[in-house]
Protein backbone atom coordinates (compact mmCIF):
# COMPACT_ATOMS: atom_id res chain seq x y z
CA UNK A 1 0.00 0.00 0.00
CA UNK A 2 1.10 3.54 -0.54
CA UNK A 3 0.67 4.68 3.05
CA UNK A 4 3.92 3.80 4.89
CA UNK A 5 2.39 4.60 8.27
CA UNK A 6 -0.49 2.13 8.11
CA UNK A 7 -1.35 0.21 11.24
CA UNK A 8 0.65 -2.98 10.83
CA UNK A 9 3.91 -4.07 9.32
CA UNK A 10 1.94 -6.30 6.97
CA UNK A 11 0.04 -3.38 5.53
CA UNK A 12 3.06 -1.10 5.30
CA UNK A 13 4.72 -0.58 1.95
CA UNK A 14 8.08 -0.99 3.67
CA UNK A 15 7.96 -4.77 4.01
CA UNK A 16 7.18 -7.86 2.03
CA UNK A 17 5.29 -10.59 3.85
CA UNK A 18 8.53 -12.52 4.31
CA UNK A 19 10.30 -9.47 5.74
CA UNK A 20 7.48 -9.03 8.22
CA UNK A 21 7.66 -12.68 9.22
CA UNK A 22 11.43 -12.49 9.69
CA UNK A 23 11.21 -9.46 11.98
CA UNK A 24 8.25 -10.95 13.83
CA UNK A 25 10.16 -14.15 14.49
CA UNK A 26 13.15 -12.20 15.78
CA UNK A 27 10.81 -10.82 18.43
CA UNK A 28 9.23 -14.22 19.09
CA UNK A 29 12.64 -15.88 19.52
CA UNK A 30 13.42 -13.17 22.08
CA UNK A 31 10.22 -13.92 23.98
CA UNK A 32 10.82 -17.69 23.88
CA UNK A 33 14.27 -17.14 25.38
CA UNK A 34 12.73 -14.84 27.99
CA UNK A 35 10.17 -17.49 28.93
CA UNK A 36 12.79 -20.19 29.47
CA UNK A 37 15.04 -17.67 31.19
CA UNK A 38 12.49 -16.66 33.83
CA UNK A 39 11.80 -20.32 34.55
CA UNK A 40 15.49 -20.80 35.32
CA UNK A 41 15.46 -17.53 37.25
CA UNK A 42 12.74 -18.89 39.51
CA UNK A 43 14.93 -21.90 40.25
CA UNK A 44 17.87 -19.60 41.07
CA UNK A 45 15.73 -17.58 43.48
CA UNK A 46 14.14 -20.57 45.24
CA UNK A 47 17.53 -22.20 45.68
CA UNK A 48 18.17 -19.56 48.35
CA UNK A 49 15.55 -20.98 50.69
CA UNK A 50 15.50 -24.68 49.85
CA UNK A 51 16.90 -27.19 52.33
CA UNK A 52 20.40 -28.56 51.82
CA UNK A 53 20.60 -31.26 49.18
CA UNK A 54 17.46 -30.09 47.41
CA UNK A 55 16.66 -31.82 44.12
CA UNK A 56 14.81 -28.86 42.60
CA UNK A 57 16.94 -29.12 39.48
CA UNK A 58 15.48 -32.49 38.57
CA UNK A 59 12.11 -30.76 38.07
CA UNK A 60 13.49 -28.86 35.08
CA UNK A 61 14.05 -30.92 31.90
CA UNK A 62 17.70 -31.47 31.08
CA UNK A 63 19.11 -29.89 34.24
CA UNK A 64 20.98 -31.79 36.88
CA UNK A 65 22.76 -29.04 38.83
CA UNK A 66 22.60 -25.41 39.84
CA UNK A 67 25.29 -24.16 37.48
CA UNK A 68 23.58 -25.59 34.41
CA UNK A 69 20.51 -23.57 35.33
CA UNK A 70 22.56 -20.48 36.08
CA UNK A 71 24.26 -20.72 32.69
CA UNK A 72 20.93 -21.24 30.92
CA UNK A 73 19.43 -18.25 32.72
CA UNK A 74 22.36 -15.95 31.97
CA UNK A 75 22.90 -16.95 28.35
CA UNK A 76 19.24 -16.97 27.35
CA UNK A 77 18.48 -13.66 29.04
CA UNK A 78 21.70 -11.76 28.36
CA UNK A 79 22.42 -13.01 24.84
CA UNK A 80 19.42 -14.50 23.09
CA UNK A 81 16.59 -12.41 24.58
CA UNK A 82 18.37 -9.08 24.17
CA UNK A 83 20.05 -9.77 20.82
CA UNK A 84 16.94 -11.21 19.16
CA UNK A 85 14.72 -8.37 20.34
CA UNK A 86 17.21 -5.76 19.20
CA UNK A 87 17.60 -7.42 15.80
CA UNK A 88 13.86 -7.22 15.17
CA UNK A 89 12.91 -4.00 16.93
CA UNK A 90 15.83 -1.87 15.79
CA UNK A 91 15.50 -3.02 12.18
CA UNK A 92 11.81 -2.19 12.20
CA UNK A 93 12.42 1.27 13.62
CA UNK A 94 15.34 1.95 11.25
CA UNK A 95 13.32 1.10 8.15
CA UNK A 96 10.39 3.19 9.33
CA UNK A 97 12.59 6.19 10.08
CA UNK A 98 14.29 6.14 6.68
CA UNK A 99 11.19 4.92 4.84
CA UNK A 100 13.13 2.26 2.95
CA UNK A 101 12.77 -1.49 2.67
CA UNK A 102 15.26 -3.77 4.45
CA UNK A 103 17.68 -6.06 2.65
CA UNK A 104 15.56 -9.22 2.71
CA UNK A 105 18.44 -11.69 2.43
CA UNK A 106 20.51 -9.96 5.10
CA UNK A 107 17.78 -9.89 7.75
CA UNK A 108 16.91 -13.49 6.91
CA UNK A 109 20.54 -14.47 7.49
CA UNK A 110 20.39 -12.64 10.81
CA UNK A 111 17.39 -14.73 11.90
CA UNK A 112 18.95 -17.99 10.68
CA UNK A 113 22.25 -17.23 12.40
CA UNK A 114 20.43 -16.36 15.62
CA UNK A 115 18.22 -19.44 15.52
CA UNK A 116 20.96 -21.95 14.69
CA UNK A 117 23.37 -20.39 17.18
CA UNK A 118 20.79 -20.36 19.96
CA UNK A 119 19.88 -24.00 19.41
CA UNK A 120 23.53 -25.09 19.33
CA UNK A 121 24.42 -23.21 22.50
CA UNK A 122 21.25 -24.24 24.37
CA UNK A 123 21.70 -27.90 23.45
CA UNK A 124 25.16 -27.96 25.01
CA UNK A 125 23.95 -26.22 28.16
CA UNK A 126 21.13 -28.71 28.69
CA UNK A 127 23.42 -31.64 27.87
CA UNK A 128 25.73 -30.52 30.66
CA UNK A 129 28.59 -29.65 28.30
CA UNK A 130 28.65 -25.88 28.76
CA UNK A 131 28.16 -24.88 32.40
CA UNK A 132 30.48 -21.91 31.92
CA UNK A 133 28.05 -19.17 33.02
CA UNK A 134 27.40 -15.98 31.07
CA UNK A 135 31.00 -14.82 31.49
CA UNK A 136 32.67 -17.37 29.24
CA UNK A 137 36.39 -17.42 29.90
CA UNK A 138 38.90 -19.92 31.37
CA UNK A 139 39.31 -21.90 33.52
CA UNK A 140 35.76 -23.06 32.74
CA UNK A 141 35.60 -24.86 29.41
CA UNK A 142 32.61 -25.63 27.20
CA UNK A 143 32.27 -27.92 24.22
CA UNK A 144 33.29 -26.52 20.81
CA UNK A 145 29.66 -26.68 19.69
CA UNK A 146 28.68 -24.20 22.40
CA UNK A 147 31.31 -21.71 21.30
CA UNK A 148 30.25 -22.05 17.66
CA UNK A 149 26.67 -21.37 18.74
CA UNK A 150 27.72 -18.30 20.73
CA UNK A 151 29.63 -16.96 17.71
CA UNK A 152 26.58 -17.39 15.48
CA UNK A 153 24.39 -15.50 17.94
CA UNK A 154 26.85 -12.60 17.83
CA UNK A 155 27.09 -12.82 14.03
CA UNK A 156 23.31 -12.35 13.86
CA UNK A 157 23.82 -8.84 15.23
CA UNK A 158 26.47 -8.19 12.58
CA UNK A 159 23.94 -9.03 9.86
CA UNK A 160 21.50 -6.60 11.48
CA UNK A 161 24.23 -3.95 11.52
CA UNK A 162 25.00 -4.66 7.86
CA UNK A 163 21.35 -4.20 6.91
CA UNK A 164 21.22 -0.90 8.80
CA UNK A 165 24.38 0.32 7.06
CA UNK A 166 23.21 -0.66 3.56
CA UNK A 167 19.80 0.93 4.03
CA UNK A 168 21.40 4.09 5.41
CA UNK A 169 23.81 4.23 2.46
CA UNK A 170 20.92 4.09 0.00
CA UNK A 171 19.04 6.76 1.92
CA UNK A 172 22.08 9.02 2.07
CA UNK A 173 22.51 8.87 -1.70
CA UNK A 174 19.03 10.28 -2.10
CA UNK A 175 19.36 12.76 0.79
CA UNK A 176 22.98 13.96 0.66
CA UNK A 177 22.44 17.05 2.83
CA UNK A 178 19.58 15.99 5.11
CA UNK A 179 20.04 15.31 8.80
CA UNK A 180 19.64 11.65 9.72
CA UNK A 181 16.25 11.04 11.39
CA UNK A 182 16.85 10.63 15.11
CA UNK A 183 15.55 7.07 15.36
CA UNK A 184 17.79 5.93 12.50
CA UNK A 185 20.71 7.81 14.07
CA UNK A 186 20.17 5.94 17.35
CA UNK A 187 20.11 2.58 15.55
CA UNK A 188 23.30 3.33 13.61
CA UNK A 189 25.14 4.57 16.72
CA UNK A 190 24.07 1.51 18.69
CA UNK A 191 25.24 -0.98 16.10
CA UNK A 192 28.46 0.92 15.34
CA UNK A 193 29.32 0.77 19.05
CA UNK A 194 28.42 -2.89 19.33
CA UNK A 195 30.23 -4.03 16.18
CA UNK A 196 33.47 -2.50 17.44
CA UNK A 197 32.98 -3.88 20.95
CA UNK A 198 31.98 -7.38 19.84
CA UNK A 199 35.34 -7.88 18.14
CA UNK A 200 36.84 -8.61 21.57
CA UNK A 201 34.67 -11.62 22.37
CA UNK A 202 34.94 -12.77 18.74
CA UNK A 203 38.75 -12.83 18.96
CA UNK A 204 38.60 -14.55 22.35
CA UNK A 205 36.29 -17.26 21.08
CA UNK A 206 37.90 -17.92 17.70
CA UNK A 207 41.56 -17.72 18.70
CA UNK A 208 41.62 -18.79 22.37
CA UNK A 209 38.53 -20.73 23.41
CA UNK A 210 37.73 -22.77 20.31
CA UNK A 211 41.28 -24.12 19.70
CA UNK A 212 41.58 -24.94 23.41
CA UNK A 213 38.16 -26.57 23.56
CA UNK A 214 38.84 -28.62 20.43
CA UNK A 215 42.15 -29.87 21.85
CA UNK A 216 44.19 -28.20 19.11
CA UNK A 217 46.26 -26.46 21.80
CA UNK A 218 46.82 -27.80 25.32
CA UNK A 219 47.00 -24.43 27.07
CA UNK A 220 45.42 -21.00 27.01
CA UNK A 221 45.82 -17.67 28.81
CA UNK A 222 43.01 -16.87 31.27
CA UNK A 223 44.06 -13.26 31.81
CA UNK A 224 44.07 -12.48 28.10
CA UNK A 225 40.76 -14.27 27.65
CA UNK A 226 39.19 -12.26 30.48
CA UNK A 227 40.50 -9.01 29.04
CA UNK A 228 39.12 -9.79 25.59
CA UNK A 229 35.79 -10.82 27.09
CA UNK A 230 35.44 -7.62 29.10
CA UNK A 231 36.44 -5.58 26.04
CA UNK A 232 32.99 -6.64 24.86
CA UNK A 233 31.45 -7.44 28.23
CA UNK A 234 31.04 -3.88 29.46
CA UNK A 235 29.88 -2.43 26.15
CA UNK A 236 27.31 -5.21 25.85
CA UNK A 237 25.46 -3.62 28.77
CA UNK A 238 24.82 -0.57 26.59
CA UNK A 239 23.92 -2.73 23.61
CA UNK A 240 21.19 -4.16 25.84
CA UNK A 241 20.20 -0.72 27.10
CA UNK A 242 20.19 1.44 23.96
CA UNK A 243 17.05 -0.06 22.40
CA UNK A 244 15.30 1.02 25.61
CA UNK A 245 16.93 4.45 25.33
CA UNK A 246 15.69 4.70 21.75
CA UNK A 247 12.16 4.12 23.01
CA UNK A 248 12.53 6.47 25.97
CA UNK A 249 13.84 9.32 23.83
CA UNK A 250 11.90 8.94 20.59
CA UNK A 251 8.70 7.07 21.49
CA UNK A 252 7.64 7.59 25.10
CA UNK A 253 7.24 11.40 24.72
CA UNK A 254 4.87 10.75 21.80
CA UNK A 255 2.99 8.01 23.66
CA UNK A 256 2.67 10.27 26.70
CA UNK A 257 1.33 13.16 24.64
CA UNK A 258 4.39 15.43 24.72
CA UNK A 259 7.60 16.23 22.90
CA UNK A 260 11.26 15.35 23.25
CA UNK A 261 13.13 18.34 24.63
CA UNK A 262 16.17 18.33 22.32
CA UNK A 263 17.03 16.25 19.26
CA UNK A 264 20.69 17.33 19.42
CA UNK A 265 21.04 16.41 23.06
CA UNK A 266 19.70 12.92 22.30
CA UNK A 267 22.28 12.52 19.52
CA UNK A 268 25.04 13.53 21.91
CA UNK A 269 23.94 10.84 24.37
CA UNK A 270 24.23 8.07 21.77
CA UNK A 271 27.59 9.48 20.61
CA UNK A 272 29.01 9.36 24.14
CA UNK A 273 27.98 5.71 24.39
CA UNK A 274 29.75 5.07 21.08
CA UNK A 275 32.89 6.78 22.41
CA UNK A 276 33.13 5.45 25.95
CA UNK A 277 31.31 2.11 26.19
CA UNK A 278 34.26 -0.03 25.12
CA UNK A 279 37.33 1.65 26.68
CA UNK A 280 35.84 1.15 30.16
CA UNK A 281 35.86 -2.65 30.32
CA UNK A 282 38.85 -3.04 32.61
CA UNK A 283 36.83 -1.67 35.52
CA UNK A 284 35.51 -5.24 35.66
CA UNK A 285 39.11 -6.33 36.28
CA UNK A 286 40.18 -4.02 39.09
CA UNK A 287 41.24 -7.01 41.20
CA UNK A 288 43.01 -8.84 38.36
CA UNK A 289 46.78 -9.15 38.58
CA UNK A 290 48.88 -8.54 35.49
CA UNK A 291 47.12 -5.33 34.45
CA UNK A 292 48.88 -2.04 35.07
CA UNK A 293 47.42 0.28 37.70
CA UNK A 294 47.55 3.30 35.41
CA UNK A 295 45.45 1.46 32.80
CA UNK A 296 42.93 0.52 35.49
CA UNK A 297 42.82 4.15 36.58
CA UNK A 298 42.18 5.31 33.01
CA UNK A 299 39.29 2.88 32.63
CA UNK A 300 37.94 4.08 35.98
CA UNK A 301 37.83 7.66 34.70
CA UNK A 302 36.25 6.64 31.39
CA UNK A 303 33.66 4.59 33.29
CA UNK A 304 32.64 7.67 35.22
CA UNK A 305 32.44 9.46 31.87
CA UNK A 306 29.98 6.94 30.48
CA UNK A 307 27.73 7.71 33.45
CA UNK A 308 27.24 11.20 31.95
CA UNK A 309 24.74 10.21 29.23
CA UNK A 310 22.59 8.49 31.82
CA UNK A 311 22.48 11.73 33.81
CA UNK A 312 21.58 13.67 30.66
CA UNK A 313 18.88 11.12 29.95
CA UNK A 314 17.39 11.51 33.42
CA UNK A 315 16.94 15.26 32.96
CA UNK A 316 16.00 15.15 29.27
CA UNK A 317 13.34 12.46 29.62
CA UNK A 318 12.04 14.07 32.81
CA UNK A 319 11.59 17.34 30.90
CA UNK A 320 9.71 15.54 28.13
CA UNK A 321 7.48 13.74 30.61
CA UNK A 322 6.77 16.89 32.59
CA UNK A 323 5.75 18.65 29.39
CA UNK A 324 3.47 15.74 28.51
CA UNK A 325 1.94 15.64 31.98
CA UNK A 326 1.25 19.36 32.05
CA UNK A 327 -0.23 19.20 28.53
CA UNK A 328 -2.61 16.56 29.92
CA UNK A 329 -3.74 18.92 32.69
CA UNK A 330 -1.23 18.21 35.45
CA UNK A 331 -0.89 21.09 37.92
CA UNK A 332 1.36 21.93 40.84
CA UNK A 333 4.88 20.79 41.52
CA UNK A 334 4.27 17.06 40.99
CA UNK A 335 0.76 16.94 39.58
CA UNK A 336 2.14 16.29 36.09
CA UNK A 337 3.31 12.84 37.27
CA UNK A 338 -0.25 11.75 38.08
CA UNK A 339 -1.45 13.14 34.75
CA UNK A 340 0.80 10.86 32.70
CA UNK A 341 -1.01 7.98 30.90
CA UNK A 342 -0.41 5.36 33.59
CA UNK A 343 -3.32 3.39 32.19
CA UNK A 344 -1.35 2.65 29.02
CA UNK A 345 0.61 -0.57 29.76
CA UNK A 346 3.37 0.27 27.29
CA UNK A 347 3.98 3.66 28.88
CA UNK A 348 3.55 2.49 32.47
CA UNK A 349 5.98 -0.42 32.08
CA UNK A 350 8.68 1.85 30.68
CA UNK A 351 8.14 4.55 33.30
CA UNK A 352 8.55 1.91 35.99
CA UNK A 353 11.65 0.63 34.21
CA UNK A 354 13.11 4.13 34.44
CA UNK A 355 12.52 4.17 38.20
CA UNK A 356 14.43 0.90 38.57
CA UNK A 357 17.20 2.19 36.37
CA UNK A 358 17.83 5.18 38.62
CA UNK A 359 18.71 2.84 41.50
CA UNK A 360 20.64 0.53 39.20
CA UNK A 361 22.75 3.38 37.90
CA UNK A 362 23.56 4.65 41.37
CA UNK A 363 24.59 1.19 42.59
CA UNK A 364 26.71 0.83 39.44
CA UNK A 365 28.89 3.73 40.57
CA UNK A 366 29.96 1.55 43.49
CA UNK A 367 31.09 -1.25 41.16
CA UNK A 368 32.97 1.22 38.99
CA UNK A 369 34.84 2.92 41.84
CA UNK A 370 38.45 1.80 42.07
CA UNK A 371 38.52 1.29 45.83
CA UNK A 372 34.87 0.91 46.90
CA UNK A 373 34.52 -1.91 44.38
CA UNK A 374 36.73 -4.01 46.65
CA UNK A 375 33.91 -4.16 49.21
CA UNK A 376 31.39 -5.68 46.80
CA UNK A 377 33.58 -7.49 44.26
CA UNK A 378 32.30 -11.00 43.48
CA UNK A 379 29.50 -10.70 46.04
CA UNK A 380 25.73 -10.91 45.65
CA UNK A 381 25.76 -7.11 45.33
CA UNK A 382 26.64 -7.56 41.63
CA UNK A 383 23.48 -9.46 40.57
CA UNK A 384 21.51 -7.10 42.80
CA UNK A 385 22.87 -4.22 40.72
CA UNK A 386 22.40 -5.69 37.27
CA UNK A 387 18.88 -6.90 37.95
CA UNK A 388 18.02 -3.23 38.47
CA UNK A 389 19.68 -2.30 35.18
CA UNK A 390 19.39 -5.21 32.76
CA UNK A 391 16.61 -6.91 34.70
CA UNK A 392 14.48 -3.76 34.95
CA UNK A 393 15.58 -0.91 32.67
CA UNK A 394 16.07 -3.34 29.78
CA UNK A 395 13.72 -6.26 30.44
CA UNK A 396 10.72 -4.25 31.67
CA UNK A 397 11.17 -1.73 28.85
CA UNK A 398 11.20 -4.56 26.32
CA UNK A 399 7.99 -5.97 27.81
CA UNK A 400 6.44 -2.51 27.65
CA UNK A 401 7.51 -2.03 24.04
CA UNK A 402 5.99 -5.43 23.20
CA UNK A 403 2.62 -4.15 24.38
CA UNK A 404 2.46 -2.03 21.20
CA UNK A 405 4.96 -3.94 19.05
CA UNK A 406 3.22 -7.34 19.10
CA UNK A 407 -0.15 -5.78 18.16
CA UNK A 408 1.63 -3.79 15.44
CA UNK A 409 3.23 -6.90 13.98
CA UNK A 410 0.22 -9.18 14.38
CA UNK A 411 -2.56 -6.79 13.49
CA UNK A 412 -4.46 -7.60 16.69
CA UNK A 413 -5.55 -5.35 19.53
CA UNK A 414 -3.81 -5.79 22.87
CA UNK A 415 -5.80 -8.05 25.20
CA UNK A 416 -6.07 -7.48 28.95
CA UNK A 417 -4.76 -3.98 29.58
CA UNK A 418 -5.40 -4.29 33.32
CA UNK A 419 -3.51 -7.58 33.42
CA UNK A 420 -0.64 -5.92 31.53
CA UNK A 421 -0.59 -3.06 34.04
CA UNK A 422 -0.56 -5.52 36.95
CA UNK A 423 2.33 -7.34 35.28
CA UNK A 424 4.42 -4.17 35.04
CA UNK A 425 3.86 -3.12 38.65
CA UNK A 426 4.44 -6.64 39.95
CA UNK A 427 7.75 -6.84 38.09
CA UNK A 428 8.99 -3.61 39.68
CA UNK A 429 7.93 -4.70 43.17
CA UNK A 430 9.54 -8.10 42.66
CA UNK A 431 12.82 -6.79 41.36
CA UNK A 432 13.04 -4.21 44.15
CA UNK A 433 12.70 -6.94 46.77
CA UNK A 434 15.01 -9.32 44.90
CA UNK A 435 17.73 -6.73 44.34
CA UNK A 436 17.48 -5.39 47.89
CA UNK A 437 18.04 -8.91 49.18
CA UNK A 438 21.05 -9.46 46.91
CA UNK A 439 22.59 -6.08 47.71
CA UNK A 440 22.16 -6.62 51.44
CA UNK A 441 23.67 -10.08 51.18
CA UNK A 442 26.61 -8.70 49.21
CA UNK A 443 27.36 -6.17 51.91
CA UNK A 444 27.30 -9.05 54.41
CA UNK A 445 29.86 -11.00 52.37
CA UNK A 446 27.46 -13.34 50.56
CA UNK A 447 29.27 -14.56 47.40
CA UNK A 448 27.59 -14.34 44.03
CA UNK A 449 26.79 -17.48 42.00
CA UNK A 450 26.35 -19.45 45.18
CA UNK A 451 24.48 -22.77 45.15
CA UNK A 452 23.01 -22.23 48.62
CA UNK A 453 21.07 -25.50 48.82
CA UNK A 454 24.24 -27.38 47.90
CA UNK A 455 26.41 -25.75 50.58
CA UNK A 456 27.80 -27.67 53.49
CA UNK A 457 27.62 -24.42 55.45
CA UNK A 458 25.56 -21.24 55.56
CA UNK A 459 25.63 -18.06 57.63
CA UNK A 460 22.59 -17.26 59.78
CA UNK A 461 22.86 -13.52 59.02
CA UNK A 462 22.29 -14.30 55.31
CA UNK A 463 18.79 -15.62 56.04
CA UNK A 464 17.00 -12.32 55.39
CA UNK A 465 18.90 -11.86 52.13
CA UNK A 466 17.96 -15.36 51.01
CA UNK A 467 14.28 -14.85 51.87
CA UNK A 468 14.04 -11.52 50.06
CA UNK A 469 15.80 -12.92 47.00
CA UNK A 470 13.46 -15.92 46.87
CA UNK A 471 10.31 -13.87 47.41
CA UNK A 472 11.24 -11.12 44.97
CA UNK A 473 12.34 -13.62 42.33
CA UNK A 474 9.04 -15.47 42.68
CA UNK A 475 7.09 -12.24 42.14
CA UNK A 476 9.16 -11.55 39.01
CA UNK A 477 8.35 -15.03 37.71
CA UNK A 478 4.62 -14.52 38.31
CA UNK A 479 4.88 -11.17 36.52
CA UNK A 480 6.56 -12.86 33.58
CA UNK A 481 3.76 -15.42 33.43
CA UNK A 482 1.18 -12.61 33.33
CA UNK A 483 3.08 -11.09 30.40
CA UNK A 484 2.79 -14.32 28.44
CA UNK A 485 -0.92 -14.54 29.26
CA UNK A 486 -1.42 -11.07 27.78
CA UNK A 487 0.68 -11.76 24.68
CA UNK A 488 -0.82 -15.20 24.10
CA UNK A 489 -4.38 -13.95 24.42
CA UNK A 490 -3.55 -11.02 22.15
CA UNK A 491 -2.24 -13.31 19.40
CA UNK A 492 -5.16 -15.74 19.60
CA UNK A 493 -8.10 -13.62 20.71
CA UNK A 494 -7.17 -9.99 20.09
CA UNK A 495 -9.50 -8.09 17.79
CA UNK A 496 -8.20 -7.87 14.23
CA UNK A 497 -7.77 -4.43 12.73
CA UNK A 498 -5.40 -1.58 11.97
CA UNK A 499 -3.45 -0.01 14.81
CA UNK A 500 -1.43 3.10 15.49
CA UNK A 501 1.84 3.51 13.58
CA UNK A 502 5.26 3.28 15.17
CA UNK A 503 5.42 6.21 17.61
CA UNK A 504 7.83 8.98 16.62
CA UNK A 505 8.19 11.95 18.96
CA UNK A 506 8.74 15.46 17.65
CA UNK A 507 11.40 17.57 19.35
CA UNK A 508 10.95 21.04 20.82
CA UNK A 509 14.46 21.76 19.56
CA UNK A 510 14.83 19.77 16.36
CA UNK A 511 17.87 18.57 14.41
CA UNK A 512 18.20 21.88 12.56
CA UNK A 513 19.08 23.54 15.85
CA UNK A 514 22.03 21.21 16.56
CA UNK A 515 25.48 20.93 15.01
CA UNK A 516 25.69 19.04 11.69
CA UNK A 517 28.95 17.47 12.88
CA UNK A 518 26.87 15.25 15.16
CA UNK A 519 25.91 13.30 12.02
CA UNK A 520 29.50 12.91 10.79
CA UNK A 521 30.25 9.23 11.46
CA UNK A 522 33.89 9.60 10.39
CA UNK A 523 34.55 11.93 13.31
CA UNK A 524 32.86 9.84 15.99
CA UNK A 525 33.95 6.38 14.90
CA UNK A 526 37.50 7.71 14.51
CA UNK A 527 37.36 9.16 18.03
CA UNK A 528 35.96 5.89 19.39
CA UNK A 529 38.82 3.90 17.84
CA UNK A 530 41.35 6.39 19.25
CA UNK A 531 39.99 6.00 22.78
CA UNK A 532 40.02 2.22 22.45
CA UNK A 533 43.65 2.30 21.34
CA UNK A 534 44.42 4.60 24.28
CA UNK A 535 42.63 2.33 26.75
CA UNK A 536 43.74 -1.06 25.43
CA UNK A 537 46.92 -0.32 23.46
CA UNK A 538 49.31 -0.96 26.39
CA UNK A 539 47.47 -4.19 27.19
CA UNK A 540 47.68 -5.31 23.57
CA UNK A 541 51.43 -4.64 23.49
CA UNK A 542 51.87 -6.69 26.65
CA UNK A 543 50.03 -9.67 25.20
CA UNK A 544 51.18 -9.44 21.59
CA UNK A 545 53.86 -12.14 22.13
CA UNK A 546 51.13 -14.55 23.25
CA UNK A 547 49.94 -14.98 19.69
CA UNK A 548 53.46 -15.97 18.63
CA UNK A 549 54.53 -18.13 21.57
CA UNK A 550 52.19 -18.47 24.58
CA UNK A 551 54.10 -17.93 27.85
CA UNK A 552 53.94 -20.97 30.14
CA UNK A 553 53.74 -18.77 33.21
CA UNK A 554 50.38 -17.38 32.17
CA UNK A 555 48.60 -20.39 30.84
CA UNK A 556 46.32 -23.10 32.12
CA UNK A 557 45.28 -26.42 30.84
CA UNK A 558 41.74 -27.63 30.67
CA UNK A 559 39.90 -30.66 31.72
Amino acid sequence: MSNPHAGTAASSGLYTDRDRQVLTWQVYVALIAFGIGILQGLAQALDRVLPAGSTLWTLFPGLSNYYQGLTAHGVLMAFVFTFAFSNGFMTLVHQNALQRRPRSLVILLSLVSLGVGSLLAASQIFLGKASVLFTMYPPLKASPVYYVGAVLVVVSTWFTALNALLVYRDWRREHPTDRIPLQAFAVLATYAMWFIASLGVAVETLFLLLPWSMGLVPLTDPQLARTLFWFSGHAIVYFWLLPAYLSWYTMIPKQAGGRLYSDGLARMVFIVFLLLSTPAGIHHQFTDPGLRTDIKALHYVLTLGVFLPSMITAFSIMAALEGAGRARGGRGLLGWIRALPWGNPSVAAQLLAMIGFVLGGISGLVNASFTVNLVVHNTAWIPGHFHLTVGTAVALSVLGICYWLVPYLSGRTLWGRRTALAQAWLWLVGVMIFSRGQIMGGLEGLPRRLNVSGLAYDQPFWATSHAMTAFGGTLMFVSGCLFFVVIGMTLFYGTKGAHAPIPVAEATHDARQSWPVLDDWRVWIGAAVFLIVLGYGPVALTYAPHFVSPPNSAVIGGG
